[in-house]
C-alpha cells in the first residue's frame, strides 16, 4: 500500500479549476495499490478517484485511460475518465500525470464464493469481448520482456537455487511466446491485473465495480484468465485450485467468451506464466522498493508456492 506523491487540498482544488466536476469537499488517499498515488475526491458534484502516475507516461496514458471508457460506454461497471476542460483524460500535478475518474460503489472481498467467482468470470468474457474491437494497442508492459530483464536485477538479492528455478522458467515461457501455437491464440486487449481488490461488490451477488487498469495491456486473452484464476479460485494457504470455485469461473467466461482448443491445450503453460509473473513482481518490488508513505510490498512466497504447484500439476482444472 503506497501514497507516493502527497497532496493538499489547495492543490486539488486548484486542479479542479480545469475540470468540469465541481468545487472539492473533501479529499483522502488511498492506502492501497503499490504503483500510483490515488486519493478518494469528494466534490460538489459527485464522488471520483485521482490518480497520480508514478511510472506511466503521459504518452502511455491514453491506452488505459481510453480503454477503460470504451468498456464504461459499453455498459461495463469500469469507472468512466473525467476529461478536463480542454478535453484530454490526462492532466498533469506536480510534474506528473494525473486522471480523475468516477469513484464506483462497493467492497472488495477476500474469500470469494462460488457464486462471485462466476460474477468475475462472467465480468472477464465480457470485457473481452467488448474490447476486443478497441482501436489503441499497446504491449502489456510487465510481459516476457519485463519478466527477462527484471530477473537479472533480481540476482543479487536471492539465493542461486532460486535465481536458477525462476531462470528455468523464464526460458521455458520465452519458448512458449516463440512457438507456432502462440500465434495462434486468441489475443486483444487484456486486464492484466484483476486481483480480488481489484473488484468492489455493492452486495454478495452484484460487482459494483472493476477497478484498476492500469497494469493492462494487449496480449493473450488466456493469460488474463489465469492471471484471474490464479488470485480467485484457490486456497490460499496452498495455493491449490478449489475445484468448484475455478469451474465456475470458468464456465461463466466461455458463456461469454467461448474458449478455444489451442486454449485448452496451452493452459497449463500459460497459468505457469501468470504465476512467474507475479512472484518476479513482487520479489523486485521487496528488494527494490521505491520510497513512499504506507508502503507494504505482497509476500513474494505467495507466488512462489503458486507456481511450484501449477507446474506440479498434469492436469489442471478446465471447463
Amino acid at each position: 500500500m503506497a501514497v507516493f506523491t502527497q497532496l493538499g487540498e489547495t492543490e486539488v482544488s486548484t486542479l479542479l479549476t480545469r475540470y468540469r466536476l465541481g468545487i472539492l469537499v473533501s479529499l483522502e488517499g488511498i492506502g492501497a495499490g503499490i504503483e500510483n498515488t490515488n486519493y478518494f475526491a469528494t466534490t460538489t458534484e459527485g464522488e471520483y478517484v485521482l490518480t497520480i502516475f508514478e511510472r506511466l507516461s503521459f504518452e502511455q496514458l491514453p491506452f488505459y485511460l481510453e480503454l477503460m471508457a470504451h468498456a464504461a460506454q459499453r455498459g461495463l461497471p469500469v469507472p468512466m475518465p473525467q476529461p478536463h476542460v480542454g478535453g484530454a483524460l490526462v492532466s498533469e500535478i506536480k510534474g506528473k500525470p494525473c486522471a480523475f475518474v468516477t469513484r464506483l460503489p462497493g467492497r472488495s472481498v477476500q474469500l470469494p464464493s462460488i457464486a462471485q467467482c462466476e460474477q468475475v468470470g462472467d465480468f472477464l468474457g465480457k470485457f473481452h469481448r467488448e474490447c476486443s474491437d478497441f482501436p489503441r494497442f499497446q504491449p502489456n508492459l510487465r510481459g516476457i520482456g519485463w519478466w527477462k530483464s527484471a530477473l537479472p536485477m533480481l540476482e543479487p538479492h536471492i539465493n542461486d537455487d532460486l535465481f536458477h528455478e525462476l531462470a528455468e522458467e523464464v526460458i521455458y515461457q520465452d519458448s512458449f511466446t516463440h512457438s507456432p501455437v502462440f500465434e495462434t491464440l486468441p489475443r486483444g486487449p487484456i486486464h492484466a491485473d484483476l486481483f480480488r481488490d481489484n473488484v468492489l461488490w455493492r452486495d454478495a451477488q452484484t460487482i459494483g465495480g472493476v477497478i484498476d487498469f492500469y497494469f493492462a495491456g494487449c496480449s493473450l486473452w488466456l493469460f488474463d484468465v489465469a492471471v484471474t484464476a490464479n488470485d480467485w479460485c484457490i486456497d490460499t494457504e496452498t495455493g491449490a485450485f478449489e475445484p468448484a470455485r475455478i469451474r465456475s469461473f470458468l464456465r461463466a467466461y466461455h458463456a461469454q467468451r467461448p474458449l478455444t482448443q489451442d486454449e485448452h491445450d496451452v493452459w497449463h503453460t500459460v497459468l505457469r506464466g501468470a504465476a512467474l509473473r507475479f512472484w518476479i513482481s513482487r520479489l523486485y518490488d521487496f528488494y527494490l522498493p521505491r520510497p513512499a508513505h504506507l508502503l507494504n510490498a505482497h509476500d513474494p512466497k505467495h507466488f512462489e508456492r503458486i507456481l511450484r504447484r501449477r507446474i506440479a500439476e498434469r492436469e489442471p482444472p478446465w471447463i
